[in-house]
């Protein structure tokens, strides 16, 4: 099969590196993702190279290149801004953390590269000749929209357990089904997911809530039963899962990642506690974590206010609106605006609830402590007391005065409410 790939200035740049290769004696073809991306028409992001050259020869034709996993044959080759990975045409052996390679052999024949490698769709290398090598019929499958292990499931996942993870990963970000002996192979294999880093779970994870897909994705984890098998825990046991999938049914609608995972922990019926702590176990960099929580906390005080001041009920509404604020204040605009978009999302959500809500907010005169009329320093002179946790407090009421428009955001009338908290006669 003759193939061309597109022209861009990193392809341009990855070209000229393999045929400086070609031009030394060597053999060396674009492999694996970008070939695979190409012939879906997908963009690329990174073009990886394989080459019959060492390691130690490629080091010696460009000037500019990083040593980045010698060991396991790869140079990364700078050129023309661009750093591209370069791989000696390898086998391996002795998985024995059923993750990496124990034993990495160099070899002189690009299909015994190729043979090791996770799906027959990356399976697939292409020289600049534009003819294609695929010995495992990856172009086909791309095609039939499968997902393939190169040659042996079982083995292909015995031998690194993350590939179970990325073919959930590969089938739910490019909408394609696995077949059948893959599944199968995967199934077999699955209590090995144990064996794997929670980072390196939770990176595939993240592929897979934030991609395409979500919710497929997310049926194929249900449906292997992978997660509950590693190492970090994961709170599907004792749910009902019909109804965590109805829940998180509109988490694809969601373009926020911090959202899709708010959703997705809602549906499990995580508390805003109970995500923090699993977030925590699962790696999540703080500002993920933080932001989820928030969304979860900002939900959690407007169930509470619900329960206690259903709307309809006298004065009601009013009351409603006061927590409200008073959540948005506590929580942020951000957390809760992300409530909002989220219970939008959700299915058989009181639509009127959530309009008035985004006008209740809409109305706010202010949010923070820095909009508002009066310091600290200022009401520490006015008061003439020394600063405590009294000052505190007195500026959270006033901001929450303000907020809801008992008052106005006006230096004078603050501070005379000030005197007023701490019992002091206004004058």
């Amino acid at each position: 099969m003759e193939w061309k790939m597109a022209s861009s200035g990193m392809a341009e740049a990855s070209e000229h590196v393999i045929a400086q290769l070609l031009e030394k004696g060597h053999e060396a073809y674009w492999v694996g993702g970008c070939i695979r991306d190409e012939l879906l028409g997908r963009p690329v992001h990174d073009m990886d190279i394989t080459t019959s050259a060492l390691p130690e020869e490629v080091i010696s034709i460009f000037p500019r290149c990083v040593p980045t996993g010698l060991q396991h044959g790869t140079v990364t080759v700078l050129q023309a801004g661009f750093g591209f990975e370069v791989t000696t045409y390898r086998t391996e052996s002795g998985y024995v953390d059923y993750r990496r390679p124990e034993h990495v052999f160099f070899v002189s024949d690009v299909n015994e590269d190729l043979r090791r490698r996770d799906f027959t769709i990356n399976a697939i290398c292409c020289g600049i000749d534009g003819l294609l090598i695929d010995p495992f019929g990856g172009a086909v499958d791309l095609e039939h929209q499968v997902i393939r292990c190169v040659g042996d499931a079982e083995e292909r996942f015995a031998e690194d357990a993350l590939r179970m993870l990325r073919c959930v990963r590969f089938a739910s970000g490019l909408d394609f089904s696995v077949t059948k002996n893959t599944w199968r192979g995967l199934l077999r294999q699955r209590d090995k997911l144990v064996h794997i880093a929670v980072e390196r779970v939770r990176a595939e994870l993240e592929r897979i809530v934030e991609g395409p897909h979500p919710r497929r994705g997310l049926g194929m984890l249900l449906r292997s039963g992978l997660l509950p098998r590693g190492k970090a825990p994961f709170p599907w046991t004792g749910i009902d899962l019909a109804a965590a999938a109805a829940l998180s049914a509109g988490i694809g609608e969601l373009q926020s990642a911090r959202l899709r995972w708010a959703l997705l922990l809602h549906a499990l019926k995580q508390s805003a506690q109970e995500a923090d702590v699993l977030l925590r176990a699962w790696t999540f960099p703080g500002t993920t974590r933080n932001g989820v929580v928030l969304v979860l906390r900002v939900r959690e005080a407007w169930t509470a206010a619900l329960e206690v001041v259903p709307p309809g009920s006298v004065g009601g509404t009013e009351a409603l609106r006061r927590h409200w604020i008073a959540a948005v204040l506590a929580y942020g605009r951000e957390a809760a605006e992300g409530w909002l978009t989220l219970l939008a999302a959700l299915p058989a959500a009181p639509e009127g609830h959530s309009a008035a809500a985004r006008e209740w907010m809409k109305q706010m005169p202010l949010s923070s402590l820095t909009a508002l009329a009066v310091t600290g320093n200022e009401l520490v002179e006015t008061l003439q007391k020394t600063p405590g946790p009294w000052l505190g407090i007195i500026l959270q009421q006033l901001l929450q005065a303000v907020a809801v428009g008992d008052i106005p955001n006006d230096k004078q009338l603050l501070l005379q409410e000030a005197k007023r908290m701490d019992g002091h006669e206004q004058l």
